[in-house]
């Protein structure tokens, strides 16, 4: 028995020995063939800069847009126009356009205008010269009704028939009365409605009329505040087709536009805001409050200032955009204005984040991620030995580290992966990191 036992346990020592060199063996990786070495990085302990470089937008925190007016109709032609980088005054004009078919639409409406006054003085005068053959109608038919009257009296005088006839007669005349009364009755109806109807007619008139001479007045588009312009691209300019990427001309004097058709922005110069997107490694270095330096590309011997305005707290990818990584958008808020400076100017901004100082930092190439985490391949011997590690802070070419020692040694290639030789054979190792 006693033998049996120290034989299992024996055998039990052996199991574990060959586990723990089995998961050493795992974790080592063996170097390449001689003349196909991997580049090592040595962790080393100093400074890290955490200026973070990005390129940015101006854009204007107070504008107002202008458009075409929606006077309905066939395009519009310009044919006055500003021109971009102009400053303007409230109510100065900015563009206008052809009036020639307001002007037409005006005068035609005009001549209906006048036409629907002289149908309503007929219709006045008309119903005026009914009413007055109505009233003489009306006189008319009374003295007959008085007459027949007159005639029965005499009836006691008179034989039974002309009697019966006096009495007919004075019959035949209240009817023809009573329908003259009628008649009036539906006469000043009838005049009232035509007069109606002509004023009407003339109130549409007059409402086209309103309507015309406002168009007209559109025609010229002014400046609602004080500011810059800037003029927009002619989308219809390719003939309604688009893609991205096509570049478009600005509108200019004698384009074709529709009504609602953009055609002009007014910037306030004095609200420029520089909108910027950082990647998501640099999102940590930049702060709200940081300090910013500016060169705008089209001012290039001048450095403006700044203030990290807000950043984005989460990812945006525009949805056609190649950037697959996408990036947090931070605004910034302008310390200097210049008047050469205009809506759209792009420039290289600095986030001055300042440095950190004795951290353990490598190359940003020599961190790989594997299986969602952040790992490292340090030297051991004759092999690699796979280490997670924990980014503390990082800047476009090094990272500070925590999880190595000081002075190991660390590949710049993932020594697992295959890579092709100068002569196109495979072999170990792929040059790049993760960062």
């Amino acid at each position: 028995m006693r033998r049996q036992r120290t034989l299992a346990w024996t055998i039990a020592g052996v199991v574990l020995i060959a586990g723990i060199g089995a998961v050493v063996a795992a974790s080592r990786v063996k170097l390449p063939a001689k003349g196909d070495e991997i580049p090592l990085a040595e962790v080393k302990r100093g400074e890290i800069d955490l200026e973070v470089h990005a390129t940015g937008e101006l854009r204007a925190s107070h504008s107002v847009m202008l458009a075409a007016p929606a006077v309905g109709g066939d395009s519009l032609q310009i044919t006055h126009l500003v021109r971009t980088g102009q400053l303007v005054k409230k109510g100065d004009v900015v563009f206008e356009f052809d009036p020639s078919e307001q002007h037409y639409k005006l005068e035609q409406n005009h001549s209906e205008l006048l036409q629907a006054e002289q149908e309503i003085t007929k219709a006045r005068a008309d119903a005026a010269v009914l009413g007055a053959e109505d009233k003489v109608a009306l006189l008319k038919d009374r003295y007959g009704v008085r007459r027949a009257e007159l005639d029965v009296e005499k009836n006691e005088l008179v034989s039974k028939i002309d009697a019966e006839k006096n009495r007919l007669a004075l019959d035949q005349a209240k009817r023809v009365l009573a329908e003259q009364e009628k008649d009036m009755e539906s006469h000043k109806a009838s005049g009232q409605a035509g007069t109606y109807l002509a004023q009407e007619k003339y109130n549409k008139a007059k409402l086209a009329m309103d309507q015309a001479q406002q168009n007209l007045d559109k025609m010229r588009v002014t400046a609602p505040m004080d500011g810059l312009v800037s003029i927009q691209r002619n989308e219809n300019a390719s003939g309604g087709f688009y893609f991205t990427g096509m570049t478009l001309p600005d509108y200019h004097e004698g384009d074709q536009v529709q009504p609602g058709s953009t055609i002009a922005q007014v910037v306030d110069p004095r609200g420029l805001d520089l909108t910027s997107k950082i990647g998501e490694a640099d999102r940590s270095n930049v702060q709200v409050g940081q300090a910013a330096e500016i060169v705008f590309d089209a001012l290039p011997g001048r450095v403006f200032h700044g203030t990290v305005k807000s950043v984005g707290g989460a990812s945006v990818r525009q949805f056609f955009s190649s950037d697959s990584n996408g990036g947090f958008e931070v605004s910034i808020q302008m310390a200097e204005t210049d008047a050469r400076l205009n809506s759209g100017f792009t420039a290289q901004i600095a986030f001055l984040g300042g440095a950190k100082k004795n951290v353990l930092y490598l190359p940003r190439q020599a961190l790989f991620l594997k299986d969602g985490k952040r790992v490292v391949y340090v030297k051991r011997g004759n092999g690699y030995e796979q280490r997670e590690v924990k980014i503390a802070n990082q800047n476009e070419s090094r990272a500070a580290i925590e999880g190595l020692e000081e002075g190991s040694r660390v590949a710049l290639v993932d020594p697992t992966a295959p890579r092709k030789t100068s002569t196109g054979s495979s072999a170990t190792g792929s040059v790049g990191g993760t960062p």
